[in-house]
């Protein structure tokens, strides 16, 4: 048995056709493990190359992308508390710029003058809107990793890289694998121009559907007996949650970025799994993909990072930062790649609208509700919310009707206290139906949202509804489309008479239909008589297949009114022992985020026995622990503790009251601006108004903006929160300052709020 505690390099593949590489390229493969952690799902092969114990670790079969790439990272971290730093090793799309790319290359992560080594953009962006959207430049390859490939580079230019010589000795060794790995035929590299497309349909080869006409190809010099092949390159290479598969879009980000190479997975690590990418060129990115060169492209790769390994000395390595010590960034991280994996899908899914269907989204102007489930899913927590999706009286909801049946409806009203993940449970509501291939395309969603008047009213959730079931459902647009044609095309804008009656048509056709609802507190027309709520009875208690979840306080106009027709089966209080496991589920996965205290247990259990006690409120709970990165020391932590607010009321009064005076003054101008606007500040809005200074002249001088935009949330934090918007309408995204939650809107309104505060 292998003791985990041995190894110090991790080593991640893709797919399997690399994982088999990697492990041909391993000097002695070691006894499997005698323990891995209860939570680490990865299976791994362990080994050694020279002096270094090696982990190597596959992505799940079919699950590849920077989430799944993020996940195994993750999981090899909690087993193996020495690692020191990883290396990706796999295959990749070339880019055949001026340094002569060509397929059985390698590819290596290098930074350029001033920016990473990796490049994270969103594909889904790229292809609609032909420009990019990048997510910005992601951290080099640790220095002792930058080193030895300097190293390793200046022995290649003196002596050659004698890579194909390596993978022909492995081939002897292993003859099964010869047809899979050797080098392929040097005709089979063909490089068509870009203009030359593979017919989407066709799963011919290229020289069948494409030819080999001069014209259409990009004919190289053959390399000469001098020259290294497979050669290395060193640069940038371009990660995304989605294939390319467009030489234009390939031609266009090398240009403007110099990226040398494509692939899935990169991003999902470098920020904190300190990497080096190896990538065996195996295709160029382009719509002529095959898998003639995926064999001997794997294996150039992982023979180029055996020789890596093979010019650090280990006790170098020993030197190095412990990855698990930066365990609790892997898990923020893993979150924000969630989070990009999500905008890209909902993304994705937009590209395929013709300009027709844009004309309609153009017209109907919906809000964006992709917007509050992504921000849902990243603060949604592990398991919890689990016991609902499994609960009978959910699944019920959820099942189809029988073919035949006649008004086949089914009903929830999820209610619960502010604060006890309402949204978070809505939103894992909708995630469970998109993982169904039979609900998803019947699946609409949306969500009423205080801090955003465009979510405030029935019209515009009308408005959203109708252009996803336009988006989702072909057999409904001709209700639409009719509508369309009625108001000029788009000319003039229905009536809210003609929308709903247009709904309930496209609904007609549709057939069955799964539609979740969230925080109808937060609808500003839900209560008068063509309001939310008589609409939502109109729909429950008509003959159409659909089933409606919704979601809100229990306010008393919402509560008399629902449960006046709805029967008590179909009302859900979010309470009791459920949400109290969730929330204990929640503070134990924060408390060990608190780097400060990682290594003090009794601190972490203090913190976990009096954060549980939240009272079903999730809100709170999170507010405390806001509180509770301020202590610096034990005794401070515990302070704290011993005197926790009871209320979210008596939280925000604390909140209020923690201020630093020389800051109250520009906390209360933010609150009283977020409060009262209708729609959140941009980030740069936000700056400019603490920047105000009315008592002097001038009264507003740049020079007093803040250094560091982002830190304005700093002057009321808990109560106020920073967040990304990408539906800005020309393609970019912005960072947007607003109202934490609902109950801080209330309090603030409210005469609860304290006098002396």
């Amino acid at each position: 048995m292998s003791d985990p505690a041995n190894y110090t390099v991790g080593w991640i593949c893709a797919v399997e056709t690399e994982y088999v590489a990697a492990q041909e390229c391993l000097d002695a493969e070691h006894p499997r493990l005698a323990a891995q952690d209860a939570n680490d799902n990865n299976i791994y092969t362990l080994g050694s190359i020279g002096s270094h114990n090696v982990v190597i670790a596959c992505l799940p079969h079919w699950n590849y992308g920077l989430v799944s790439a993020a996940n195994v990272a993750r999981d090899m971290l909690r087993t193996f508390p020495n690692l020191r730093f990883g290396l990706m090793v796999g295959i990749g799309g070339g880019v055949p710029t001026k340094q002569d790319v060509r397929l059985g290359d390698i590819v290596v992560s290098s930074r350029n003058y001033e920016n990473g080594a990796v490049l994270q953009y969103n594909f889904g962006q790229t292809v609609q809107d032909k420009a990019f959207r990048m997510t910005g430049y992601l951290d080099a390859p640790p220095l002792l990793l930058q080193a030895a490939v300097q190293q390793l580079n200046a022995r290649y230019r003196r002596h050659g890289n004698m890579i194909d010589k390596a993978i022909n000795a492995i081939l002897e060794r292993n003859p099964r694998l010869r047809d899979e790995y050797r080098r392929p035929d040097p005709a089979t590299d063909r490089l068509y121009q870009s203009t030359v497309v593979h017919r989407a349909t066709s799963y011919e080869s290229c020289i069948a559907v494409c030819g080999e006409e001069e014209e259409d190809l990009i004919v190289r010099t053959p390399r000469s007996e001098d020259e290294d092949n497979p050669k290395l390159h060193y640069g940038l290479i371009a990660s995304a949650d989605q294939l390319i598969k467009d030489a234009m879009v390939r031609d266009r980000l090398a240009e403007e970025k110099g990226v040398l190479c494509f692939e899935m997975e990169a991003a999902g690590l470098m920020n904190h799994f300190k990497c080096l990418v190896i990538r065996g060129i195996c295709d160029y990115a382009d719509s002529h993909k095959n898998e003639e060169w995926q064999g001997y492209a794997a294996m150039a790769a992982a023979v180029y990072a055996k020789d890596l390994l093979g010019t650090i000395v280990p006790t170098k390595v020993a030197a190095e930062r412990k990855l698990g010590e930066l365990l609790g960034k892997v898990y923020e991280n893993l979150r924000d790649v969630q989070t990009l994996a999500s905008e890209t899908r909902h993304n994705v899914g937009e590209l395929k609208m013709d300009s027709h269907l844009k004309k309609i989204r153009s017209w109907l102007k919906p809000p964006d509700t992709a917007r509050n489930f992504n921000n849902a899913r990243t603060r949604h927590q592990g398991n919890t919310g689990q016991w609902f999706l499994n609960n009978e009286t959910y699944l019920k909801w959820k099942k189809p009707y029988l073919k035949g049946a006649k008004g086949s409806n089914s009903f929830l009203w999820l209610n619960g206290i502010p604060g006890c993940g309402k949204t978070i449970l809505s939103s894992s509501v909708v995630a469970d139906l998109e993982q169904s291939a039979a609900l998803s395309t019947n699946l609409i969603y949306f969500y009423f949202d205080f801090n955003d008047v465009e979510k405030q009213s029935l019209e515009n959730a009308v408005r959203s509804l109708i252009t996803q079931l336009y988006h989702k459902r072909s057999e409904v647009r001709a209700e639409v489309d009719t509508l369309y044609s009625s108001c000029g095309k788009g000319a003039q804008q229905p009536s809210i008479a003609e929308l709903h009656n247009v709904f309930l048509r496209t609904l007609q056709h549709a057939g069955e239909i799964w539609i979740v609802l969230d925080a109808l507190d937060e609808c500003s027309t839900r209560d008068n008589m063509n309001g939310l709520l008589p609409w939502i009875e109109d729909l429950r208690k008509s003959d159409l297949h659909i089933h409606i979840l919704v979601t809100s306080r229990p306010e008393i106009d919402i509560k008399s009114v629902i449960e006046g027709w709805a029967g008590k089966e179909e009302i859900i209080s979010v309470q009791g022992q459920p949400v109290e496991n969730d929330i204990k589920s929640y503070v134990q996965a924060k408390t060990k985020l608190m780097w400060r205290w990682k290594d003090r247990q009794d601190i972490q259990q203090e913190v976990e026995t009096a954060l549980t006690k939240a009272h079903g409120m999730f809100r709170w709970v999170s507010c405390q622990f806001d509180s509770l990165d301020k202590c610096l020391d034990p005794k401070s932590v515990r302070k704290a503790l011993a005197d926790l607010p009871r209320t979210l009321d008596d939280t925000y009064a604390r909140i209020l009251k923690a201020v630093p005076p020389e800051h109250l003054f520009k906390a209360k101008r933010l609150l009283q601006f977020l409060t009262y606007s209708e729609r959140p500040l941009r980030l740069e809005e936000a700056v400019d108004a603490v920047a105000v200074d009315i008592d002097n002249r001038p009264r507003f001088d740049t020079g007093n903006r803040m250094f560091v935009p982002e830190e304005v949330v700093q002057y009321c934090s808990s109560l106020i929160s920073l967040v990304r918007k990408n539906d800005t309408g020309d393609g970019t995204a912005r960072m947007e300052i607003q109202l934490a939650h609902f109950s801080v809107k209330q309090y603030l309104m409210s005469d609860r709020l304290q006098v002396d505060v």
